[in-house]
């Protein structure tokens, strides 16, 4: 299959100039004194426990993220959904044999099928939130481990809607970083932002990862924590029902869970395109 990589269109240099707006806003989003104050208690808080049990419990949450991914990326679930992305694909180029050679069509035809991608993961997201809030232990218990798996997910097919496997130790890695630095809070973004440039850069040609693999601290525990005050709503909420449903609770639910799925699409989206923009050019 042959395309004009190497050349830029008007289409993608605006894309360009588009992703380029949107970090500039990262780097310049300023926290409110509440969110700072937030900060500082969180880290008092975790600070009273020892550096070997942070540490322990740290790397066992890297663990089980490594593991929940590779997982993801196994299933059948996410095969069909591949094959799907190359029949998508065929509909703009009937030569699409491989994930890599959907690096060979246009900007647009990529962000239609990346963004065909993200419109089910927050409607996905968005009804487990709704379920989560009818407020039974059992799916309030499994909301988070569903959140992580719809979002891992999420991110892993928009790799590969721009021509990027996840099945190499390095793009597996980069994939999982992308979905951490997606679920940290919008002024901790910026960093890890940074970090994976400084990946791309690096590594971009290696197959394995060589980069720092210790992801998880206590700054990314204002999302649990964030779940958990979810849930205390929830459960302070499911009684007042209209018409036999907990609406109020049923919102909390479905609300929070889109918004968390609409902050690691839009991370991952403007990741992904920097990359295939990026290899483009070069």
């Amino acid at each position: 299959m042959k395309g004009d990589v190497g050349v830029w269109n008007k289409r993608e240099e605006e894309a360009w100039i588009e992703i380029q707006k949107w970090e500039e806003q990262l780097h310049h989003y300023e926290p409110s004194d509440f969110q700072l104050l937030y900060d500082k208690g969180l880290e008092a808080s975790f600070s009273l426990l020892s550096e070997d049990i942070q540490r322990q419990f740290f790397s066992k949450m890297d663990t089980w993220l490594f593991h929940l991914h590779a997982l993801v990326q196994n299933s059948q679930f996410q095969q069909d959904a591949r094959e799907r992305i190359l029949s998508s694909a065929r509909v703009f180029h009937e030569d699409v044999d491989s994930i890599s050679d959907l690096h060979y069509l246009s900007i647009d035809k990529l962000t239609f099928i990346a963004e065909q991608q993200i419109a089910k993961h927050r409607l996905y997201s968005f009804s487990q939130g709704g379920l989560s809030g009818m407020g039974g232990t059992v799916l309030l218990g499994s909301d988070l481990p569903a959140m992580t798996v719809i979002n891992l997910r999420m991110v892993q097919l928009i790799a590969m809607s721009y021509g990027f496997e996840v099945n190499t130790p390095f793009e597996m890695m980069l994939s999982l970083k992308v979905f951490h630095a997606g679920t940290l809070p919008k002024r901790l973004q910026k960093y890890s932002w940074e970090e994976l440039m400084e990946d791309i850069r690096n590594n971009e040609d290696e197959y394995f990862y060589k980069g720092k693999e210790e992801m998880t601290n206590i700054s990314w525990l204002e999302q649990p924590m964030k779940q958990i005050l979810k849930v205390m709503a929830i459960s302070a909420l499911k009684k007042k029902k209209f018409q036999g449903l907990p609406l109020i609770s049923m919102a909390i639910g479905a609300g929070s869970n889109y918004q968390i799925t609409r902050r690691v699409s839009e991370f991952a989206h403007n990741f992904y395109k920097y990359r295939f923009l990026n290899g483009k050019k070069d």
